[in-house]
Order: C-alpha cells, then structure tokens, then sequence
C-alpha cells in the first residue's frame, strides 16, 4: 500500500473516531490539552519577546533561552491545567450523570493546586491576572443577585484613581511588595525618566550606552 492511501486511510479513521459521540468528553479533554498548549504559547511569547528585550540584560542567545523557557511553561501548564480540569470534570460525570455548580470550581482547584501552586514568576503572573478578573466577576455578579445596589454614578474613576494611588505608594515606599516585572516597567518609567546627561539619554536612548 502506498503512502499516500495509508495517510488517505489514517485520516478516514481519525475522522470517523472524532465523529463518535460516546468519545466526545474524552476527545474534548485531549483537544483542550491541545488548545491550552497553542494559546499558553500565544499569550506568552510576545510578553517574554518584549519584556526580555526591554528590560534584561545578557547575550543574545540568553534573552532567546529566556523567552523560549518562558513560552514553554506558560503553554505546559496551561495545557496541563485545562487537561486536568476537563478530565475531571469528565470522570466526575461518568461517575455520576451530573454536573452540579461546585464541580467545576473542585475541579478548578485541584488544577490550581497541581499545576499553578508552584511559586514561579509565571504562575504568579497568570494567578494575579485571573485574581483582577475575578474581583470583577464577583463584584457583578453581586449586583446581579442584588447583594450590592448598582450604583448611580459610574464607579470606574474612584476605582481606577484608588489602584493608580495604591501601586505608585506601594513602589514609592514599598517597591520590594511588587513583583519584579511590575518593578521594571515603573523604574523604567518613573525612576530612569530622572536621569539623563545629555540629549542622547534624553531623547533617544533610556541609558547612556556603554563607553560614552
């Protein structure tokens, strides 16, 4: 048999097994693994790219290894948080027939606790990001229910004016509290923007560069 028709025969069968409804949790489980690889990938490659560059030190082969170490943990833990959780949830179903509520969030949280509980400037990155979104989600959620009475005025500016205060107090006075990226990106804009010996370093450049 050629290879062509064993590829052409290969690909009747995969397509035929993806048809399968009774395999349809377990290939979602699978597909997740695979879609939490590519979008861990996505999310974090031009991150790394332009944090690197901008703000680290070293050769260019350390800011590639750096990046690249970056971007695979970011996509391996992903991939394996939604595998896990998706197999939970699925194992949970077999089990019992019956999705309540609190599944998913025990699903979650064992997820949680395998794959991002490791104290890592990646983990703690993804676990800050999903934190702000999720005080979010629960302040709304609380209008919703009626816990909290919507208020009149859009709330946003005070929001916004108490975290603007809150950070710059925290790395004016505090800087050690913050994480290190965070303290990057506000000694390149609050700290470096103080210093300055010529029009170079000025306008062009954020440092003299070396030798002048």
């Amino acid at each position: 048999m050629s290879t062509r028709r064993l590829l052409s025969t290969f690909l009747y069968t995969m397509n035929t097994l993806l048809q399968q409804k009774k395999y349809q949790a377990a290939l979602s489980v699978i597909k997740g693994f695979r879609n939490g690889a590519v979008y861990g990938a996505k999310i974090r490659a031009p991150h790394a790219l332009v944090m690197t560059f901008l703000f680290k030190s070293g050769s260019l082969q350390d800011k590639l290894k750096s990046i690249a170490l970056a971007t695979y943990t970011h996509s391996r833990n992903l991939a394996y948080f939604v595998f896990t959780y998706k197999g939970l949830l699925a194992l949970q179903k077999y089990l019992r027939g019956e999705r309540l509520q609190i599944h998913s969030f025990l699903a979650a949280c064992v997820g949680g606790w395998l794959v991002f509980g490791e104290n890592n400037h990646i983990n703690s990155q993804i676990n800050m990001y999903l934190l702000s979104r999720i005080l979010f989600g629960l302040s709304r959620l609380a209008v919703e229910k009626g816990y909290i009475i919507e208020p009149e005025h859009d709330p946003f500016p005070i929001f916004a004016a108490a975290v603007w205060g809150i950070v710059l107090w925290l790395f004016e006075h505090h800087r050690q509290t913050l994480q290190p990226s965070l303290q990057s990106s506000m000694t390149y804009l609050y700290d470096d923007s103080n210093v300055w010996h010529d029009v170079s370093d000025f306008l062009i450049y954020n440092k003299c560069r070396a030798g002048q």
